[in-house]
């Protein structure tokens, strides 16, 4: 075996703290936040002079993280945080939730905005997207009864 989990996905946010308020009333907590700087950073990243503010935040369940990071220096490249659905590259991040309904109540006011509608997928999950702080987009996922896995949306399509 090569991989052994997934270990983060990084996102680059220019508010920083309304990003860190949108993800811990998701569920999420905060593990920690750091500037990051230095030959090391500036070598992995291939940005020389490189200086970013990061968060880490952590799914309730410890298995999957978010950083969040802000650059200070180089000023940021490009941005793509309101791409559509369908554009090539990194997207979204989706995260199951128990109640879609009081999820989308507790992040709209956040500023969260459904971009579509909630849906229903058979009798196994209701999806939606929304765009969170600074267009973020975060996929929520309810399953609503117990699903095998011909269920399973990604399985069904293939």
């Amino acid at each position: 075996m090569t991989v052994k989990r997934m270990d983060n996905v990084g996102i680059v946010v220019e508010d920083m703290d309304a990003t860190i308020e949108f993800f811990t009333e998701l569920g999420l907590d905060l593990e920690g936040r750091a500037p990051i700087e230095g030959d090391w950073a500036d070598g992995v990243t291939g940005l020389p002079g490189m200086r970013v503010e990061i968060a880490m935040m952590r799914t309730p369940d410890g298995h999957s993280r978010i950083e969040l990071s802000r650059f200070l220096a180089p000023p940021v490249a490009a941005d793509h945080r309101m791409a559509p659905v369908n554009a090539l590259g990194y997207l979204r991040v989706m995260f199951a939730v128990d109640d879609i309904d009081d999820t989308l109540a507790r992040l709209g006011k956040l500023g969260a905005k459904l971009v579509g509608e909630v849906v229903q997928y058979e009798n196994v999950y209701r999806l939606c997207y929304i765009r969170g702080p600074e267009g973020i987009l975060i996929g929520l996922a309810e399953q609503l009864g117990q699903q095998s896995s011909r269920e399973n949306p990604i399985e069904h399509n293939r």
